[in-house]
C-alpha cells in the first residue's frame, strides 16, 4: 500500500554518543581544575575557554544543532571568562556558575508563571508525565538552582579558591545526580501512562 500524499518523512536529529556527551560536557571543567592546580587560575581559565568553544564546536559538527542554554552559556563563558583574564581579577569566573544557576532557575520559574512548564518540552522524549508531575518537577529543579546559585555564592565569597575550586569539581556534579535520583518517586507517581483516566474510576 502506498503512503499518504500528505506523509513526509521525519528529520531524525543525529545524537551523540552519551560517553562523547558526558566528555564534551565535563572535559573543560576537569581541565580548568587541573590546569589551575599547575598554572594558576588565570592560566586555568583560559584553558577552560578554549576547551568549551571546542567542545561546543565539536558537539555542533556532529549534531548540526545549538541547544539555547549551550549559546547562552558561551556568552557567559565569553563575558565572565574574558573579564577574568583581562581584568586579572578572578572573581568574575567564580560569579559565572551564580549567573547560570539563576539563569536556569529564572527560566523555568518564568514557563510555570506562564503556565507552560518547560522542562515537559526539553524532557518530553524522556519521561512522560502529567501535567501536574511536569509542573511539580519543574518547581523542584528551579528550586535546586536557586539553591545551587545561593550555595556557589556563599562559598565563593567565605572559602578560598582552592576550597571553592575543590566544591566545583568534586561536589557540583554529585548533588545533581543526586537531586536527580531522589526526583524518581514523583517520576513514577505522575507517570502518565498509569493514571486512571476518571471516567474509569467513577465506573
Amino acid at each position: 500500500m502506498d503512503e499518504p500524499a500528505d506523509a513526509l518523512p521525519q528529520t531524525v536529529k543525529p545524537k551523540l554518543h552519551p560517553a562523547l556527551k558526558l566528555a564534551l560536557e565535563f572535559g573543560p571543567l576537569v581541565l580548568f581544575f587541573l590546569v589551575n592546580a599547575r598554572f594558576g587560575v588565570f592560566v586555568g581559565t583560559g584553558a577552560f575557554m578554549a576547551a568549551f568553544f571546542v567542545a561546543f564546536a565539536v558537539s555542533y559538527a556532529l549534531t548540526r544543532h545549538i541547544p539555547l542554554m549551550a549559546l547562552i552559556s558561551a556568552g557567559i563563558v565569553v563575558v565572565f571568562g574574558g573579564l577574568t583574564l583581562i581584568l586579572q581579577d578572578e572573581t568574575f569566573i567564580k560569579v559565572k556558575p551564580t549567573i547560570i544557576y539563576l539563569l536556569f532557575a529564572s527560566v523555568l520559574a518564568g514557563g510555570l508563571l506562564a503556565g507552560k512548564p518547560l522542562l515537559s518540552v526539553v524532557f518530553d522524549s524522556v519521561f512522560n508525565l502529567t501535567g501536574t508531575g511536569w509542573r511539580k518537577l519543574t518547581m523542584r529543579w528551579a528550586a535546586f538552582f536557586f539553591a545551587m546559585a545561593l550555595i556557589n555564592e556563599i562559598i565563593w565569597r567565605t572559602q578560598s579558591t582552592e576550597f571553592w575550586l575543590g566544591f566545583k569539581a568534586f561536589a557540583v556534579i554529585p548533588l545533581t545526580f543526586v537531586f536527580a535520583a531522589l526526583q524518581y518517586p514523583l517520576l513514577m507517581r505522575y507517570d502518565a501512562a498509569t493514571q486512571v483516566p476518571a471516567q474509569d474510576q467513577a465506573s
